[in-house]
Formats: C-alpha cells, sequence, structure tokens
C-alpha cells in the first residue's frame, strides 16, 4: 500500500510539471496516523466555482479531498486545481497543496492528502488559466479556544426613497460589526443575492441597478469563529425619465479557428450594451434554447456542434433592446499535420553520348502532401543561388555542370528536406550569353519598384533584368532612363515584350530614382571580398573571421566567444544595406549570428570593457537564426524588441546563400529575405517597447538615429559566411 501511494504521488508530481504547477511536497503523517477531520472539495462542469467547499476547520491535523469527477458532476473532462496560495501576507503559507484533478486521470478524480492546519485564514483557488472566480478562504481555528463567541453584524439600507419605500436610482448598504468575545473583528464579507460569492467588505455597496436585490453578510473575528449570515432585501427603481430607447448591443465571437470558420474546442462569446439615457441596467444572454441568465462574464461555449447565443439589454428606464443573436460552430481540434510534402524530379532533353543535355535541360518538379494540409507553395534554387518560386518547368541553357535543389512546403508549415539533381548542359554550337550580370528573379524589378512584368528570357538569352542592370552606378537619373529606354525599344521592335510592358517598366525605372544625386547614387561595396576592402573592417570581442578564396568571409572556428567585425569607417543614417549570407553550421545544427546597425563608436566607449556589448545594447541587431530550438527570435526578428519566428517567415536553407536587405528609415525597419518582406518594425517605444536589459539607454526605446554596422560572430560552432556586403544612403 505504501508503495503504491508513493508511485502515484510521483506521477501526480510528473503531472504538475507538465502543466507548469509546482509540485507540493508531501505534509502527510505517516499512514498509522489518522487525520483528526476530513475537509472536501468538489468541482464539476462550472468554471466558475467549486460545487462545495468547506468554510471552517480547526487546528491540526486533516485529510484533504479533492474530487473532480462525473460522480461530482463533471460531464466535460475539463480539469481543475485546488491550489492554496502561499505567497499572500494576509493568509497562512504553511500549507503548499496543488492538487490537479480530472475525471480520465489513475484516481478517477478523487485525491487526498494529509496536512497540518494552524490558525487563521488560508485562500485557495483554482490555477488553470479563465478559472481565477474558483476561490474561497478556510477559516482555521483554535481547538478549545478561549473565545468562542462569534461577532454581532449589523446593516443599515440609505438613499431617496419613494411612498412605497423603494430606493429612487441606487441604495447604499453599510454594514457594521463588533465583538465581545475578545479576539477582536477579523474581516466583514458581504456577498450579492443567494448565490453570490463572499467579497471583502471595505465601504458601503452602492446598488444601482433597477430591480430586487438581496445582499448577504457575516462577520469573522481574529479567533475564527463566524457569525451567522443575515441579509437585507430592498428594490431600486429608475428615477423619472423620459428615455424612451433601449440600449445599442452587439456581440463578438472569438477562439482558433479553421479555415471553415468553425472555432477549434471552445468559442467565447463577449456581449456588449450601451445607453446614452438612463444607462445600461443588465444584460441577458441564452445559449441555444436554455433560459435566459445574467451576462456578468464572457461566455465560454465548449460543447461540440453548432450554437446560436442570444443576446439582449436593458436600461435603467425599463427599455428592453431587442433580442440578437450570433452563431457559430464548435469542432474538436483536428490532428495537425506534421508530414511535409514528398517532392520528385524530372530532366527531359536530348542527351549525347555521355550523357549531358545538348542545348538545355527541362527540370520539373512535382510535390504530393499526405499530411491533410495540401501543398502550400515549391521553391528551387540553381547552383547555390536564392529560393525561387516555381510555377513552371525551369529550363537551363548555360553550359557547364548544374545542381538544381527544390523543396515544398505545406499549408501547416512542414517543410520536406531539400533534394537535388545535377546535370550537364553542352553547347549546341550556341555561345553562351553575354550577359551583365546573373538575375533570376521572377519579375522585372529596378531598383526596389516592381514592375510586374515576367523577367522572361530574351532573343538573346538573357533575362531583361539582366540588360537594365539596375545595381551599376549612373552619374545621373537621366542617362539611366537613357539607357532603359534603349533595352526596351530593342525588346519591343524584337516582341519580347509588348506596349503595356514596355510603359510599365518605364515607370518603374522612373519610380526607382536610380541615378539622382544624394538619394540613389548605387550601393557602395564595403565588403567586396579583396583583402583591401576586407583590412578597412575590425574585430572585437570574441569569435574571428577569416577572408576566403572566393571573396567570402567566415567566421572562424579556432577563437571562441561573442565577438563583432565592424565597418568603422563611417556612420550611417537612413540607409539600404545589402549582403548575402549562408549558415555554415556543422552538424545538423543551425548558425546563431546577426546583423548589427545604428550602434555608436566601439572605442572609448563606457562598454569598451566588452566593445561587442555596444552594438548589442546601443544599437540593433536583425537576426540570422533558424534553429527551432533556444532562442525565440529568429531570422529576420530586430532582437529583444520585434520577434519573428519560423512559422512566420519559414526556414531558410542551411548551406545556401541568402540575399539580406535591411532598410531603415527614420525609424522604419524592413527586413527583406530572397527579395521577400519578412518583417517590419517602427521602432516609436510606448507600450509596445519591452526594454531587452534593464540597462537600455533611452526611455522610450528609439534608440539612435545613425550609426555603424557590423556583422556578428558567436563562437566556434555558429559558423556563418558572408559577402558582397553594400550600403546605399537614402
Amino acid at each position: 500500500m505504501k508503495r503504491q501511494r508513493r508511485v502515484l504521488t510521483a506521477l501526480l508530481a510528473a503531472v504538475l510539471m507538465v502543466l507548469g504547477l509546482q509540485a507540493v511536497p508531501s505534509t502527510a503523517q505517516p499512514e498509522e496516523a489518522a487525520a483528526a477531520q476530513t475537509l472536501t472539495w468538489t468541482a464539476g462542469d462550472d468554471i466558475t466555482k467549486y460545487t462545495s467547499a468547506p468554510t471552517t476547520a480547526v487546528a491540526g491535523q486533516a485529510t484533504i479531498v479533492f474530487e473532480n469527477s462525473a460522480a461530482t458532476g463533471n460531464t466535460t473532462g475539463m480539469p481543475h486545481t485546488l491550489t492554496f496560495v502561499t505567497s499572500d501576507p494576509e493568509f497562512n503559507s504553511d500549507v503548499a497543496l496543488n492538487i490537479l484533478a480530472n475525471p480520465n486521470d489513475d484516481m478517477g478524480g478523487r485525491h487526498t492528502a494529509e496536512v497540518t492546519l494552524t490558525p487563521g485564514r488560508y485562500f485557495y483557488h483554482c490555477t488553470i488559466p479563465g478559472h481565477g472566480s474558483m476561490q474561497g478562504i478556510l477559516v482555521v481555528t483554535e481547538g478549545g479556544g478561549s473565545d468562542t463567541t462569534a461577532p454581532q453584524t449589523s446593516a443599515q439600507v440609505t438613499g431617496a426613497q419613494n411612498a412605497q419605500g423603494e430606493y429612487v436610482g441606487s441604495a447604499s448598504v453599510a454594514i457594521t460589526a463588533t465583538d465581545e468575545g475578545g479576539s477582536g473583528v477579523d474581516s466583514v464579507q458581504y456577498a450579492v443575492g443567494d448565490t453570490g460569492e463572499w467579497l471583502p467588505y471595505t465601504t458601503p455597496v452602492v446598488v444601482d441597478q433597477v430591480g430586487s436585490h438581496k445582499i448577504r453578510y457575516r462577520a469573522l473575528d481574529k479567533a475564527g469563529n463566524v457569525s451567522a449570515e443575515k441579509s437585507v432585501e430592498f428594490k431600486v427603481v429608475p428615477p423619472a425619465s423620459d428615455d424612451t430607447t433601449p440600449p445599442d448591443t452587439s456581440a463578438t465571437v472569438t477562439g482558433e479557428q479553421g479555415a471553415d470558420g468553425a472555432y477549434f474546442d471552445m468559442a467565447t462569446v463577449t456581449v456588449s450594451a450601451s445607453d446614452t439615457g438612463s444607462g445600461v441596467n443588465g444584460i441577458e444572454y441564452a445559449v441555444d434554447s436554455g433560459a435566459w441568465q445574467p451576462y456578468t462574464a464572457p461566455v465560454m461555449v465548449h460543447q461540440l456542434g453548432t450554437h446560436t447565443v442570444r443576446y439582449r439589454a436593458t436600461d435603467k428606464a425599463g427599455n428592453t433592446a431587442a433580442e440578437k443573436s450570433v452563431q457559430f460552430k464548435v469542432v474538436a481540434t483536428p490532428t495537425p499535420d506534421t508530414t511535409p510534402p514528398v517532392t520528385g524530379v524530372t530532366v527531359e532533353g536530348t542527351k549525347n553520348s555521355n550523357g549531358a543535355y545538348i542545348g538545355n535541360a527541362k527540370v520539373t518538379v512535382s510535390a504530393t502532401d499526405e499530411g491533410g494540409s495540401g501543398v502550400d507553395r515549391v521553391e528551387y534554387s540553381i547552383d547555390g543561388g536564392p529560393y525561387l518560386a516555381y510555377t513552371t518547368p525551369v529550363v537551363v541553357d548555360r553550359a557547364g555542370t548544374h545542381t538544381l535543389a527544390y523543396r515544398a512546403t505545406d499549408k501547416a508549415g512542414n517543410t520536406a528536406a531539400a533534394r537535388t539533381v545535377t546535370f550537364t548542359v553542352v553547347s549546341s554550337q550556341v555561345p553562351a550569353p553575354n550577359c551583365p550580370e546573373f538575375d533570376e528573379r521572377l519579375t522585372v524589378i529596378v531598383g526596389d519598384v516592381d514592375s510586374g512584368v515576367p523577367n522572361r528570357l530574351t532573343n538573346n538569352r538573357c533575362r531583361i533584368n539582366e540588360l537594365i542592370e539596375d545595381e551599376k552606378e549612373w552619374t545621373s537619373h537621366a542617362l539611366f532612363l537613357k539607357h532603359v529606354k534603349t533595352v526596351l525599344d530593342k525588346l519591343l521592335k524584337e516582341g519580347v515584350v509588348d506596349q503595356r510592358e514596355y510603359n510599365a517598366i518605364q515607370k518603374a525605372a522612373r519610380q526607382s530614382g536610380i541615378g539622382k544625386p544624394g538619394q540613389t547614387e548605387g550601393y557602395r561595396k564595403i565588403l567586396d571580398g579583396s583583402a583591401e576592402s576586407f583590412a578597412k573592417w575590425q574585430q572585437v570581442g570574441g569569435g574571428s573571421f577569416g577572408l576566403n578564396t572566393d571573396g567570402s568571409i567566415t567566421s572562424g572556428t579556432t577563437k571562441s566567444g561573442l565577438g563583432m567585425l565592424w565597418f568603422p569607417e563611417r556612420k550611417y543614417g537612413d540607409f539600404s544595406l545589402r549582403l548575402q549570407w549562408r549558415d555554415d553550421a556543422p552538424g545538423t545544427g543551425n548558425a546563431n549570428a546577426g546583423v548589427f546597425v545604428r550602434f555608436p563608436w566601439v572605442h572609448d566607449h563606457p562598454e569598451e570593457s566588452r566593445p561587442e556589448w555596444v552594438a548589442i545594447k546601443y544599437g540593433h541587431e536583425v537576426q540570422v537564426l533558424d534553429r527551432p530550438d533556444g532562442d525565440m527570435y529568429k531570422t529576420g526578428s530586430i532582437y529583444g524588441f520585434d520577434r519573428v519566428g519560423l512559422a512566420g517567415a519559414g526556414v531558410t536553407q542551411k548551406g545556401t546563400w541568402n540575399d539580406y536587405e535591411i532598410r531603415v528609415v527614420d525609424q522604419h525597419y524592413s527586413v527583406y529575405r530572397n527579395g521577400v518582406l519578412i518583417n517590419e518594425f517602427d521602432n516609436t517605444g510606448g507600450q509596445e517597447f519591452v526594454p531587452p536589459r534593464s540597462d537600455d539607454p533611452g526611455t522610450d526605446g528609439r534608440r539612435f538615429a545613425s550609426g555603424y554596422v557590423g556583422l556578428q560572430v558567436h563562437g566556434t560552432t555558429d559558423v556563418i559566411s558572408y559577402r558582397d556586403v553594400r550600403i546605399k544612403e537614402l
């Protein structure tokens, strides 16, 4: 028997830990020592109060029984807890009791605990969210104490009365209590109606709701004696009024919804009413064909099925609003889709004797989803480039060996592991295209303006955007527009674009502002892959970066600690910072890194003892982290200020280069990954601002309007690579 009890106690502790509840050390005496008294609490379907609960007890040993079962009226399986509060100085704190019970647990919902009670008051409640009104006070007295006389109480109702003795507009109830037993009055309590819960009495209770009322009251002395319950009854009538307009009413339904609008497990109906005349007197509601009930708090509907909640309100002049209703459906939460899509690929084309494709290869990607949510998107990447949306088969006609990576994501957010196919394309006597730059974005984007025109291949096998070459430094806006017109005239003549597309690209070029002084003078490369460029950056704190032969830099694996590589040549105010990064963390993990912006001069700063903290505490970090566990701030987050999760922005493919643009104008931050906006943040402070650290400067969180830029390194395992760092002042 003892061994069984120990096992059950361990199981209960484990359940409490899962729910975030504290397991309580046993205060039980040996089994052979029987408790002097048994105190029983019960719970059922009601989520506003316990079905039954004791109010008094005698100091000493007690057996606490908490039952939440079908026998006590629980038909929904809702769990409840019985928790004794130990953190309120007004109540006893020597019994740390926290019992979780539900009809389907191993004990059938009935649990016991042995405790030792001391004289005073214990405050108890239910700890499950949304059940704060399930609470009460247990008064414990000394057995055989000298004061055994309960306090004397009385109440007086005052207010303006009419000839019938009714109170006009409102009534005030004043309660008094005296104690002749010697210990003194400890507290006075009152309750509204026959079923209202007991509340502490501190000042006269003002009742201004029209109708008949009953106020119950009682008092407790310091020896724990409770006076007999008394009550006063009275009626409140409205003052004379010419108000003939009923209240305005409305209702909203909230909860987690599915695609068809049904609510998962529970729907909450919130009713509101307003009256500009005599004022709202009361609100009533009814669920389906049930009886009308007073509305005091949002109505939670758990039962599965289609429901109608009716509601109405009455003002103090007696005008009742017409009945209204809301309809909704409650369904069980579906089994989550955790299975990623299944992907496949085929490569077609004419092959030579070596298996190479002559002229071009057409790659077709397929995806199916058996998890139930359906395929949301398919993406592909060519030769380590950024992932692009897959809509039609990809034709690759450039000579050489190519690797195409592909993946798919379903509507539940599950992304299939990237797969690859490698093939070789050889020349079909057609020379390789001489394109100014490689640009496979889906539409023609001039600067930052999307024309919406497909970025299709032209007759010389270059794409439209590759011919426009919008990131070249232009000495004037007019010269750039002349260049765009020359390209478009040729494409229009060849039939590559029509007149509508011609006009759309020309309009995007004008809006881009490329070549205008002081605004779009082009991007300045501050890390171009050369040793001279790399030498202009400084490493502070822990970690290190090394220059690679391909012009990229990679965080070192020999120097541990948190550090930063920063560019000290100049500060930037409003700017667009562009770079590419690649997650090179070893194994299956993901690197933790980031880009720092707008931080002050590192040297001679009060934080110079750990200079990397200057950027962390006084600038902003745009996060790079796709690890599913650990830090809650993922790629695209403004660290400590604006959180982006993996579900919001999606997972970045590891081991591939990704474009990153951080655009800052005034205090508005925009973060783009591979051309897609994944976060916007207005750094205006106020209620939404939560300082990441207690020593954060300033009071409103806006931080600095200009500063330096830097690249973060976390240590030897968070390996990250960067390349092609460019910045343009806006």
